[in-house]
């Protein structure tokens, strides 16, 4: 089946030369204008976070950025689809019969082409009458002679493959632990029909570390003659935040701070994923010093205890003065004492 090609380069408004730098930039300002938290309108900011996180997942990591690069110098279909890449696509469940049957799945944050390219995949090789139990009706297995099979030799019951996919985690969810619905459908490859669907209630539990695999108990691919059902692990993916960044956990956000700020002291409000703290900035205070402010990471898994926010200090210049604001420096410069090239 050919999926939609995304256009990440457009979704964060970048060109295909764009440096990593550029790219984190544009990012992290799309993401603060449509932070879920944040934004005006909830719900159509929440898809348009998902998918800014998710170009951000592909064009932020150079591996992943190269070969999307390569998927799309082949994208010469010209009907905005993406042909399957070589060898068996995720997310597909390859037969025993003369046909492919196709998955996919909806409610993960993710969108198909992602899945197919980047996200997890099928594991196992189910023949065709293992597909019975996701609403199939596939032909019954026959002996070498074409004679069907009867109770003397009655396949062996076989349990079914484990399926396995990415879904989009927030941060405020890995903190208080959300239930998500996702949907798992089965697509006929040779006319595009989706053949069956399944819908299951995902539990994101508490303190769920990015990696992570939630187990869905039996929402695998169905067993063969009677076997069980297979598992879906769904791999939790941290949505990257315009303002922290995720080690284990802990938190760590970068704090801009003017240079007299920094010369001075002051007192901030940095918000936290749950609240606000204020912060006082003591006077001298140089690039890259960090305070910690206790509690306020993520889940440490061990009861009600949590990880700490570590927020850095970044010393930012002025880039446009006006005239007095010159002025003011250039007196700066001619009274002060302070050389930053002499050893201290």
């Amino acid at each position: 089946m050919a999926v939609e090609y995304k256009d990440y380069y457009r979704t964060l408004g970048v060109e295909r030369d764009a440096s990593e730098a550029d790219i984190k930039k544009a990012f992290r300002k799309l993401a603060r204008l449509y932070h879920p938290d944040t934004a005006k309108d909830k719900r159509t900011a929440e898809e348009k976070f998902k998918e800014i996180n998710e170009a951000y997942e592909v064009l932020g990591d150079a591996a992943k950025r190269k070969r999307y690069d390569e998927l799309g110098s082949r994208w010469q279909t010209g009907s905005g689809e993406m042909p399957h890449a070589d060898g068996v696509p995720r997310g597909q469940w390859r037969t025993a019969g003369p046909e492919d049957y196709e998955f996919s799945f909806g409610g993960t944050g993710f969108s198909d082409f992602f899945e197919q390219f980047f996200g997890g995949g099928a594991r196992g090789a189910p023949d065709a009458e293992d597909l019975r139990g996701f609403g199939f009706d596939a032909p019954r297995a026959t002996g070498a002679r074409g004679v069907p099979h009867g109770r003397a030799d009655r396949p062996t019951p076989r349990a079914g493959a484990d399926i396995e996919g990415d879904i989009l985690v927030t941060l405020e969810e890995a903190l208080h632990g959300a239930v998500r619905e996702v949907t798992v459908s089965l697509t006929d490859p040779a006319t595009g029909d989706v053949t069956a669907r399944k819908t299951y209630r995902a539990r994101i539990p508490r303190g769920v570390r990015d990696g992570q695999a939630i187990r869905l108990a039996g929402a695998g691919q169905p067993g063969a003659a009677g076997g069980p059902a297979g598992d879906l692990y769904l791999r939790a993916r941290f949505a990257r935040h315009p303002d922290y960044r995720v080690q284990d956990a802990d938190l760590y956000y970068d704090l801009d701070l003017a240079p007299w700020e920094a010369v001075l002291g002051t007192t901030v409000t940095v918000r936290t994923l749950d609240t606000r703290v204020s912060l006082r900035i003591p006077p001298g205070t140089t690039p890259g010093r960090t305070f910690r402010v206790r509690g306020h990471g993520l889940p440490t898994g061990t009861g009600d205890a949590r990880g700490e926010l570590y927020i850095v200090a970044r010393i930012q210049t002025p880039t446009e003065t006006t005239a007095e604001e010159r002025e003011l420096w250039a007196k700066l410069a001619q009274t002060s004492h302070f050389n930053p090239r002499e050893p201290r």
